[in-house]
């Protein structure tokens, strides 16, 4: 594990109590108002019979989806977020980091739709998107969903690398930042080219007042797929 690994694990146990009540109670303008929509709008496009939640957080995907016929499985690196799911209900849920999806095998078995929403942090995960090809039925589905690379940029030069976020438009709950790694979208779409996906469809979710876009939603499918 890298020092930027375990500085996002640190976060993401120290936080899960305000991320967990910033989410469901809905403080989150962006979420709000168009990425939470985006996402199950995307998934409602094609089969989502059976859907892995990579990255899923409190749970909030996995309840929407199973309110809509869907079976979930969600996987997460944080324990106190997965105890705050399996409390709520709405899927199986698992403890799992990146590392252990891979080793995970078959045991979660095949899915229609793979979703790693705003879930994507690290800088090497290659190995990870080569397995997730492995995990679909035939026809299936990886939907991504992340910041807007130029949105996202800020003042920063326009290229890779590791960012710090500090959750302050979140409010003063959070009491630890995350690391997370920016990428451009010439490098996601490259990245996942070389992983073995091709892209199906590119949106861009845009805030109903300003018209700029809130995030990058990216549906690919395993080449040969």
């Amino acid at each position: 594990m890298t020092d930027h690994d375990a500085r996002i694990r640190q976060s993401w146990q120290a936080n899960a109590d305000a991320w967990t009540r910033a989410v469901r109670e809905q403080r989150i303008e962006s979420r709000r108002l168009v990425t939470d929509a985006a996402i199950l709008a995307a998934l409602a496009e094609g089969p989502a019979r059976r859907v892995l939640d990579i990255g899923c957080g409190e749970g909030w995907l996995c309840r929407a989806l199973a309110e809509k016929g869907s079976e979930c499985v969600g996987v997460d690196a944080s324990a106190p977020l997965i105890e705050a799911a399996q409390m709520a209900g709405g899927g199986r849920y698992e403890v799992m980091d990146y590392a252990g999806l891979i080793e995970a095998g078959d045991s979660l078995g095949q899915f229609d739709a793979l979703v790693c929403n705003f879930a994507l942090l690290d800088e090497y995960i290659a190995p990870l998107l080569g397995v997730l090809r492995e995990r679909l039925n035939p026809g299936g589905r990886l939907l991504i969903q992340t910041v807007h690379p130029w949105a996202a940029c800020g003042d920063a030069p326009y290229v890779d690398g590791w960012r710090l976020e500090d959750f302050a438009a979140f409010g003063g709950e959070f009491s630890a930042p995350m690391p997370w790694f920016f990428r451009t979208l010439e490098s996601w779409l490259a990245l996942l080219a070389a992983s073995g996906w091709r892209l199906r469809q590119l949106r861009e979710p845009r805030h109903p007042d300003t018209g700029k876009p809130c995030s990058l939603l990216l549906e690919v499918q395993a080449l040969g797929g």
